[in-house]
Formats: structure tokens, sequence, C-alpha cells
């Protein structure tokens, strides 16, 4: 009897394992994935592919409208080469004949040229008009225009502005250039993607892509006047000159530079600006501004509480030449000017600007705070040229 209970409780535990396994097996379950949720997924990752495809699409399309639009400027330099004819000892007299040859020589041998890629440059309009950069083309005796066809042309400079760094050359084709669309940067906003085109390193047709950085960025030595569009766009020696592109594929800013403070961060003039800038260069020659003739410094909280003025908005007068129109409009040492032409000046760059951007010859009206009192003045503002 003892074995065969053994038996019987062997079988009874091996059925209540079995039973048990399989009423726990019962409450594992496999919920799959919702098909709605899926499919929206897979929507949603189809619609983000095809924003990339036409985001890519737009980079293409302008790359290949703008590059005939774009230019490289090159320095080029005449290599002397000896003539292999013999010389004549010029304390001999020379005969017609060694004279003839001596002078043909001079005049019909062979010339090479060494070309060194400087920067970039805009075609304005189709009839060879290209707006470069001053640092590209400065100091340069001859300058030699690379079209993207490869066409080469000789440049001459037809006026400079080194107070925004622009400068305006002509070359003469007999085929119409490929002119480019301007757009406008003053609705720009920071984040909003921009292609730069130019000829870096000597590389030319580079083209690089990023984003607006920044907008107004001022006091950063490089210009006279500054108001710079910021970018992350690849800017390299060599585009200075070039365009600044947004996805509508206008040009929205001439390349000018790369900061020293690190990569990554490049710097371009707003086209508004430039264009102004380049149709006086192109008309006259030299660019007109607005000039008074006075010397300021923007005011600290010392100097206003000392001259007993509730703001430090405004810039304070420390010189006036003589014959100047500012002197000859009332303005004296020690006024603080703190409006000009009915708007507020707030510190000396912005009241530059100002006095800059105002026709020549035009009246103005100018309050100053002079001895505890405000004083209205009228002046006719002068010419400053570049």
């Amino acid at each position: 009897m003892p074995k065969n209970n053994n038996f019987l409780i062997a079988v009874f535990t091996f059925l209540l394992f079995l039973f048990t396994f399989v009423n726990s097996k019962t409450h594992f379950s496999y919920t799959p994935p919702s098909p709605v949720k899926s499919v929206s997924t897979q929507s949603e990752l189809s619609n983000d592919y095809q924003g990339l495809l036409k985001l890519q699409e737009a980079f293409v399309r302008n790359a290949k409208a703008l590059k005939p639009s774009v230019v490289s400027i090159n320095k080029v330099k005449e290599v002397v080469q000896e003539s292999s004819w013999y010389d004549i000892d010029p304390q001999h007299s020379m005969s017609w004949f060694f004279r003839i040859k001596a002078w043909l020589s001079e005049n019909f041998r062979g010339r090479k040229y060494m070309v060194e890629s400087v920067g970039s440059g805009i075609v304005l309009d189709s009839d060879g008009y290209i707006l470069t950069n001053y640092h590209v083309i400065e100091g340069l005796d001859r300058i030699l225009v690379k079209l993207s066809n490869g066409r080469e042309y000789f440049g001459k400079i037809l006026g400079h502005d080194s107070k925004t760094d622009l400068a305006v050359l002509k070359i003469s084709s007999l085929r119409s250039l490929s002119e480019a669309q301007f757009g406008q940067s003053a609705n720009l906003q920071v984040g909003e993607w921009v292609m730069a085109i130019g000829n870096p390193y000597g590389l030319e047709g580079t083209v690089t892509v990023g984003i607006i950085s920044g907008k107004g960025r001022t006091d950063l030595g490089i210009t006279q006047f500054e108001s710079f569009i910021q970018t992350d766009a690849s800017i390299n020696p060599g585009n200075s000159g070039g365009p600044l592109i947004n996805l509508d594929g206008n040009i929205i800013g001439v390349n000018t530079g790369v900061a020293a403070i690190g990569s990554g961060v490049g710097f371009a003039i707003p086209i508004e600006n430039a264009l102004k800038i380049a149709n006086q260069l192109v008309k006259n020659g030299t660019v007109a501004r607005g000039w008074l003739g006075v010397g300021i410094q923007n005011l600290t909280p010392e100097l206003a509480s000392t001259l007993k003025f509730e703001s430090t908005d405004g810039v304070l007068v420390n010189s006036v030449d003589n014959k100047t129109p500012a002197q000859l409009g009332g303005i004296k040492r020690g006024d603080i000017i703190f409006q000009f032409d009915g708007k507020p000046v707030s510190d000396s760059k912005l009241f530059q600007k100002m006095v800059a951007n105002t026709e020549t010859g035009s009246v103005v009206m100018v309050k100053v705070f002079r001895e505890g009192k405000e004083k209205e003045l009228e002046i006719t503002v002068g010419k400053l040229v570049s």
C-alpha cells in the first residue's frame, strides 16, 4: 500500500502542476498595434519626407538659377619674360634693322599672366555691372572677371565705398549677362533657411546652406556703417562679394566676412543697403552721405546726471568743426542731441546712420538739451563724399 500511495501522490502532483501551467497561460495576451495609429505614423513620416524633398528641390533649383549670376573676381599679374633676341649695347648706336626687331619684340611677343582668385561678385544687370566687396578689389591694378560659363573679361572699377565695403565693376561683353533676382532683407526672420554661393579658395560655384542666425549686428569692426545679417552658412575666403539667397531664390544679402571669434559665424550686408550704394557708384562713382561736422559720444549715467539730463538716450556733442552745417545751424559743444528729424536718438551709432542716410541739402529739425532747457534747431544737412 505505501507504494501505491506514493504513485497516487505523484500522479496528483503532476496533474495539479499541469492544470496550474495551462491556466496561467490563459493570462498571457498579445495586443497588436492599433492599425489606425500605424497608418497615422506612416502618414506623418511620409509628409516629413515629402517636406524634406521639397526643401532639397528648392536648394537645387536656386543653385541652378543663381549660379550664372555669380562671378569670380581674380587678381591678374603679368609675368615678365626675358627677350630671347640679342640685346644691343645701349652705348652703341642701333641700326634701323635692330630697332625694328626690338620694337617688335616689345610689342608683339606673347604675354603670360598669373591669375589668382580673390573673391566673388554679383551681376547687377545684363549690361555688365558687377557688385562685390571693396576689400576684394582693394589695391588691384588689373582685375579679371570670370563668368560661370568660363568666359573671362577684364573689369574696370567704377567706384568703391570703404565705409560699407562695397564696390562696382564694369565689364564689356557682346552678350547679355544673366541677371539675378533681388529680394528684401527687412522681413527676414531668425531661423530662415539661406544659401551662400561663391568661390571659396578658388573653388568656383560652391554652394553652402544654413540659416539666419541674427539680424542688425553692429560693432563688429568690419565697416564704419554696420547692420549685418548673421548666418551659419559657411562663408570662407573667396565667398566675399557673393550672394546670400533665401528659399524663394532671391538675393537678400552680400556676403562680406567671417567672424574672427570662431567658425560658423558669417556676415552679409542687407541687399537694400548694398543696392542703394551700388546705384550711387554706377551713377556718380562715389557715395554722398549726409554730414553735420560734429564730434559725438554716448551718454553715460554720470554724464547725464552732471548735465541734469533725465535719460541716457541721446549723444553728447564734444566738438563742432568750423564752417560746418552743425556750427551754422547753432549746435554747440556740450549740447545733448536727443531728436533728429522727428526721430529719437538713442546712441552714437544710430545717430551716425540717421545723418548719413539723410539727403544732402535737406533741412531737418534737431532737438538739443542745453543748460537745463530744450532747444529746437534748424540744420541744413551737408554732403560727405566717401
